[in-house]
């Protein structure tokens, strides 16, 4: 088996990066083919990276992880609204269609901000339909009306956390208009607050497929919201029933005052790192 999976960033997080990359071997013995999509990281850069996985996983467990260097004009989105928080390097996860092998039907996209603490396989081979995207939804369905308005969706469906998107490459290379999110971003770039979702979820909501925030995608927000008949804030909890960890927002786990629990996930790769 292989899995297809597809990260953007720049050189500010390759040390996350290498620690989701060395969660994702351990809980994942198939290939790994990691379509790296950027502006200005090197192939120094890339190296370093799987070394510091190698120098924990082994060479034996890292014989199938593939780094492939993906390169993206910055000119594409010169004018597309950015922050420190958000770079223009979160767009691209939008064009992956255009920018990734032809031969790919399916590819996953994790941001480089999580740890993987079970296999993502179930997820991977999902049927998805015709659906274009399948992702979980942090919000509810009042706030989600409220985006749909500020963003005036095009679709109205799930407003989406992109962290995590199974991609359905084969269905976007068939219907997925390019200058229709130029024009999206360009019309609207006042409005956009967390752009890149912003774009996918106004753009796309009635092709998005919805999955189990709490498996693929859970926070410490959704800590704070207890399942019905669970023990949620239980770390065995946790460990048992969750597949991604995403430190998303403000509150990084490698920065000073982080507050919450799902940070021990990170320190103990961090840890490992440093040794």
């Amino acid at each position: 088996m292989k899995m297809n999976i597809l990260v953007t960033l720049d050189a500010g997080y390759l040390s996350p990066l290498t620690i989701m990359l060395r969660s994702l071997v351990d809980n994942h013995r198939c290939e790994l083919d990691v379509y790296v999509m950027n502006s200005s990281l090197t192939k120094k850069h890339l190296k370093q990276v799987r070394d510091n996985v190698e120098a924990y996983c082994g060479s034996q467990a890292v014989q199938g992880l593939r780094l492939i260097d993906v390169k993206v004009d910055q000119a594409m989105l010169q004018d597309a609204p950015i922050t420190d928080r958000y770079p223009q390097e979160m767009y691209y996860r939008i064009f992956a269609a255009r920018f990734l092998p032809e031969h790919l039907d399916r590819v996953l996209y994790l941001d480089p901000d999580m740890v993987i603490i079970n296999s993502l396989t179930e997820l991977y081979e999902m049927n998805m339909g015709g659906d274009w995207f399948a992702a979980a939804s942090h919000v509810g369905k009042v706030l989600e009306k409220i985006n749909e308005i500020r963003l005036q969706s095009e679709e109205p469906g799930p407003y989406i956390n992109s962290g995590v998107m199974l991609m359905n490459l084969k269905e976007l290379r068939k219907h997925q208009d390019e200058r229709q999110v130029f024009d999206y971003i360009e019309k609207n770039k006042e409005l956009l607050i967390l752009p890149d979702q912003d774009v996918i979820s106004a753009l796309y909501g009635g092709r998005i497929r919805e999955i189990d925030p709490y498996r693929y995608n859970m926070t410490e927000r959704l800590l704070m919201v207890q399942l019905p008949g669970t023990e949620l804030a239980d770390m065995k909890w946790i460990c048992d029933h969750c597949a991604v960890i995403h430190y998303c927002g403000r509150n990084k786990p490698w920065k000073e005052h982080y507050i919450g629990k799902l940070d021990i996930f990170y320190h103990w790769y961090a840890r490992i790192l440093r040794a």
